[in-house]
């Protein structure tokens, strides 16, 4: 069954290849151009944009590697993903069951820099716990994250006042920690940039990086087995709450098993509202966790894409779907 503008064809449960075929019941089937896209799968991005540049494929996802190596060039798009990648920090230990710690961790990193210099892929420096794009104001139709402003300043005289508490509560003159990531070519860039920047901020930090596959990292998070943690969170609704439930107790991704009374009734009154209310609720969980840090965003991803000169009007949502109703071809 299908009310979109394609139907799928040709997938039976495991391959690699696949059509889209424009489906003829579509109420705006007359202003559909592309009439099919054949899909296939490549694990490797050199390939893809190998077949890309052979002129054998139109439209490819590349890696942020890609990307910092070919910034200047006409075909490369980039576009906001429904995602943020932030800092988790284990609550139930002693040494990282601390606001103070978690605040100077927060003040010492440079999120513009981090997006700017380092990945270089058109990531933004978050904001808020809630990315650009994913709620707007039902009165005013303003971007939630725009509105709410700027609550993760870099401040690194504010990180090292935050620190000092921090080593006094624990008796201690120095510290080490350990941040856990994927594997990944752009999470270990990440681990490096955060190694790099705390220990020079925060005297008496060391930070051991620990970088491993996804599936051993998931497993990782679930077991509670980190003292810092690097992780992103994808949502497939554009609702403010999908990322402030992350903070909030017994939810089943809340691997720092952080519970704050507080935050969670305010959390809990504004889910339990509608419009106007409701948005305004959110709001008000969102400074609130951003004021005790709860956990610490760090920024929103973007997503890569080689697409052909030879297709116009090929655009893609936040969730990450390519609306290829609105495509033709030049």
């Amino acid at each position: 069954m299908s009310n979109g503008p394609y139907k799928l064809v040709g997938w039976t449960g495991s391959n690699s290849t696949w059509r889209y075929v424009k489906n003829p019941h579509y109420w705006n089937a007359q202003n559909v151009k592309i009439h099919q896209i054949k899909v296939a799968v490549t694990k490797d991005s050199t390939t893809a944009a190998n077949l890309f540049n052979a002129g054998k494929i139109q439209e490819t996802t590349v890696s942020g590697e890609y990307v910092r190596a070919n910034g200047n060039s006409k075909q490369l798009h980039t576009h906001l993903l429904g995602r943020m990648n932030l800092l988790y920090f284990n609550s139930k230990r002693q040494t990282t069951a601390s606001e103070n710690l978690r605040q100077a961790v927060s003040y010492a990193i440079d999120r513009n820099q981090l997006t700017n210099s380092v990945l270089k892929d058109g990531s933004k420096a978050a904001l808020s716990a809630v990315p650009r794009g994913d709620q707007t104001n039902p009165q005013t139709g303003k971007d939630m994250a725009s509105e709410v402003g700027n609550l993760l300043t870099y401040n690194v005289s504010t990180a090292k006042r935050y620190w000092q508490r921090y080593l006094k509560e624990a008796g201690k003159t120095k510290v080490t920690l350990s941040i856990l990531t994927d594997d990944s070519d752009d999470d270990k860039k990440v681990g490096t940039y955060l190694q790099s920047v705390l220990e020079k901020n925060l005297p008496g930090l060391t930070i051991t990086l620990t970088q491993i596959p996804h599936a051993q990292h998931v497993s990782r998070d679930f077991a509670g087995n980190f003292d810092i943690n690097l992780i992103g969170w994808s949502t497939n609704w554009l609702d403010a709450s999908d990322y402030l439930d992350l903070a909030a107790k017994g939810n089943s991704v809340n691997f720092t098993n952080w519970n704050d009374q507080t935050y969670n009734q305010i959390l809990t009154s504004a889910e339990n509202q509608s419009g106007q209310a409701r948005y305004n609720g959110l709001v008000k969980a969102d400074k609130y966790l951003m004021r005790v840090k709860g956990y610490v965003p760090l920024y929103q991803p973007s997503e890569a894409k080689l697409i052909s000169k030879q297709v116009g009007g090929l655009t893609y949502s936040l969730l990450n779907d390519a609306q290829y109703q609105y495509a033709y071809w030049k």
